[in-house]
């Protein structure tokens, strides 16, 4: 059967990223205990396309994916599949994105009570054919924020909110950062973290504990920059933080980005 992808185009445009998005399979993620977390991830894995080439082999993107649904995916495992896809489709460069959400358990503050809370996580990666794999790490996590101004001009109470906190980081070669590691990082950020299941006691105390640790969308981006380059061989990161007001139509954002090129001498 004649193939027209394979045909040559006339137009002179080479095509950056071209590949399958929104592909739902069941994925196996390697946790920090050594165990394994069946995750549904949402992928996204294309090509470099040559001027020259009328189209890409969308069947074989598939074809790939299927055959690592099943298997622990991990830094290795994301440079196996590139691997594979600058081979089958003939390409010099090829990108995976991997979403899925991460459920780690939490023990209740109080009553210790236990029950597990999802966090949508993201591993990005691109390798050039010949080169070695890069790869970045994507968490976003939920806390609560408590408003210091409103806290100091009330007579009592002051207003809080939930706020989502999310981080993007690429580290040196070599070197891997777990999710629960990075989960708890970031959720001592906030005033206080969240819980999906709280007794009556347990609520007493992350309100009392959030009132006690009041801090603006700013404080909480500033407080997860200085934890974030306490990490060892960090070469990027870029920080989002949101808080969905709860006295305001609005919600309140800040963001960075650093590129860390050098660390002081202790």
């Amino acid at each position: 059967m004649k193939d027209i992808q394979k045909t040559e185009d006339q137009r002179g445009i080479a095509i950056q990223k071209v590949g399958v998005s929104e592909v739902h399979l069941p994925f196996l993620i390697k946790t920090k205990s050594g165990e394994l977390q069946s995750v549904l991830a949402k992928i996204r894995l294309t090509v470099e396309l040559p001027q020259t080439f009328k189209g890409t082999h969308m069947s074989r993107f598939i074809e790939i994916l299927s055959e690592w649904s099943q298997k622990p995916v991990a830094n290795r495992e994301m440079e196996c599949i590139l691997h594979d896809t600058l081979q089958r489709l003939e390409a010099d460069k090829a990108y995976l994105e991997i979403r899925f959400k991460y459920f780690l358990q939490k023990t209740a503050p109080v009553s210790r009570l236990r029950s597990m809370l999802d966090y949508d996580c993201l591993f990005f990666a691109n390798m050039t054919r010949g080169e070695s794999i890069d790869i970045a790490m994507g968490v976003s996590v939920p806390f609560t924020s408590l408003c210091p101004c409103s806290k100091e001009i009330a007579a009592y109470g002051a207003h809080n909110q939930r706020g989502l906190m999310t981080v993007k980081l690429k580290q040196s070669a070599g070197r891997f950062i777990w999710i629960e590691d990075l989960v708890a990082l970031m959720e001592a950020q906030g005033s206080c973290p969240l819980f999906p299941l709280l007794k009556r006691e347990d609520e007493k105390y992350v309100t009392e504990r959030a009132y006690d640790n009041p801090k603006f969308v700013e404080d909480v981006l500033r407080d997860l920059v200085l934890a974030l380059r306490s990490i060892e061989d960090i070469e990027w990161f870029e920080v989002e933080c949101e808080n969905y007001e709860s006295i305001h139509n609005h919600n309140a954002y800040a963001s960075h980005s650093e590129t860390v090129t050098s660390r002081p001498e202790a």
